[in-house]
């Protein structure tokens, strides 16, 4: 299985970041391409480019603000998705992180989409 890792520094509290991200139902308001995010129960139904993703929360501690979630369905065949997302700093700074283990041929895909969906979140924290 493959892995992938983006990484990001804000200018923004990390749990005013937290907020942002443990809002599991929430993605639509920072992410970029997604044009609804509906929550079912343990699982979150994404729609975007035509498409219907279904992702379900593992985990989610607001303690350490980590978030796992796993793509459980969509248009593509996945053996393996699992990611998880961590908000680290103090005081007026936070370093995100979003890691996910996903199939070898999904990992140059996956990566280039949470480096932009972290841009994404600077913009959003810090505007």
């Amino acid at each position: 299985m493959g892995q992938a890792q983006a990484e990001i520094d804000i200018n923004a509290a990390p749990d005013k970041v937290w907020a942002a991200i443990g809002d599991f139902g929430g993605l639509a308001n920072w992410m970029p391409g997604i044009e609804s995010c509906e929550l079912q129960g343990e699982d979150r139904v994404l729609k975007m480019m035509g498409m219907e993703i279904t992702e379900r929360l593992y985990d989610k501690d607001d303690a350490t603000r980590s978030l796992t979630y796993g793509i459980v369905a969509g248009p593509f065949p996945l053996e393996k998705h699992r990611a998880t997302i961590t908000v680290a700093g103090d005081g007026e700074k936070s370093h995100v992180t979003w890691a996910v283990d996903v199939d070898d041929a999904m990992t140059d895909m996956m990566n280039k989409t949470y480096e932009g969906g972290l841009a994404a979140l600077k913009a959003h924290a810090e505007g």
